[in-house]
């Protein structure tokens, strides 16, 4: 490649890539071309991009938009994929294809300049995600108040109950009383 075609390949990696945060790293060498065509559109329809460019342009692109913590991880075949609603999204979303593709490997990644494992990234899978995660905070904050107004009704319900046991017997003695001068 000549050097103004790779100064060309490194602008357009770095401007597809500024701005992203979370980024995971696989080698998808090994699939065989339907398998990758079936892996890219499933991604796509998900807002998942995936970009294999050689690593020495990948570096240069990822060094001159500030993102050095890939660097490790750009060893042998690489394939950049990145999107998704966050690092934990995307890191599921691999996961599963990575357990039903068994060529697919995943290498690592970056979340906030910070450097993932292969292992961070599967536990980043396991976790639950960002809409869970607000889903069970919310519950969190509103289980006390849940308990105290079940607390501040129960009394409430048990003497309403009595109540309306006491009125329904006084209610029968009445009608009985009624009933039994009638019958005589």
């Amino acid at each position: 490649m000549s050097r103004r075609v790779k100064e060309l390949l490194i602008e357009d990696v770095g401007s597809r890539l500024k701005g992203v945060k979370d980024i995971v790293v696989v080698d998808a060498s090994k699939l065989d071309g339907v398998t990758a065509n079936k892996l890219r559109l499933s991604m796509r329809k998900k807002k998942i991009s995936a970009l294999g460019v050689r690593n020495k342009l990948s570096r240069v692109a990822l060094k001159n938009i500030g993102m050095t913590s890939l660097d490790p991880l750009l060893e042998g075949p690489s394939t950049l994929v990145w999107g998704g609603e966050d690092i934990v999204a995307l890191s599921k979303e691999i996961a599963q294809w990575a357990k039903e593709i068994e060529p697919l490997q995943i290498k690592g990644g970056t979340t906030e300049g910070a450097t993932l494992t292969k292992e961070t990234v599967d536990e980043l899978a396991k976790s639950p995600g960002r809409k869970e995660l607000i889903g069970q905070i919310v519950a969190a904050m509103l289980s006390p108040g849940a308990q105290l107004a079940g607390a501040l009704l129960g009394p409430g319900r048990k003497l309403a109950s009595q109540i309306e046991k006491i009125s329904e017997k006084e209610e029968s003695a009445k009608e009985e009383a009624a009933a039994a001068p009638a019958a005589t």
